[in-house]
């Protein structure tokens, strides 16, 4: 290989990126609030059996994007298993948009405000992996956390109020 080779290829690797206040903040909320739905799904248990598999599916892939959401952001960036995990954060995140299309109100294809951040969540995905994939690493950063904000936290906040399942099960 020659030297100016070896230079583009070591340009070319990206460089891990530590965790700012904002990014460990953002974990820590992402496992308080995997800690309630958790705690509200067992809680839930008598109900279990009336709950279609839509809402099993989206409470699944909620899990999954929160339990990946501290370790993606805390852990060593652009090595192989943080590419790994980024996919499998960013399917979790796009299907649990796309499941809570068929999640509405009582009245059958009837949308809350809600499904706004879904919308913003399955144009927002593939966004931070061709960020990523393109070394773009600012707008890759900034978009997820974007998403955890905004579709994890905020939508995540307002499954408990108002009488919603997640609310009824754990506030009983």
């Amino acid at each position: 290989m020659t030297a100016a080779a070896a230079r583009r290829g070591a340009a070319a690797a990206p460089r891990p990126i530590t965790p700012d206040r904002l990014e460990r903040a953002l974990g820590w909320l992402s496992l308080v609030m995997l800690a309630f739905v958790v705690l509200a799904v067992f809680r839930g248990m008598a109900d279990w059996g009336k709950i279609p598999g839509v809402i099993w599916l989206h409470l699944a892939t909620i899990a999954i994007a929160l339990g990946l959401t501290p370790v993606l952001l805390w852990k060593p960036r652009g090595t192989a298993g943080h590419r790994k995990l980024g996919y499998a954060w960013s399917a979790a995140m796009f299907l649990t948009a796309v499941d809570s299309l068929f999640v509405t109100t009582s009245h059958p294809g009837q949308f809350s405000p809600i499904h706004a951040l879904s919308a913003f969540t399955i144009v927002a995905v593939p966004v931070v992996v061709l960020s990523a994939r393109r070394h773009k690493v600012e707008r890759h950063r900034r978009t997820v956390r974007g998403l955890v904000i905004g579709a994890l936290l905020i939508a995540g906040f307002f499954t408990f109020p108002f009488d919603r399942l997640l609310g009824h099960w754990l506030f009983g």
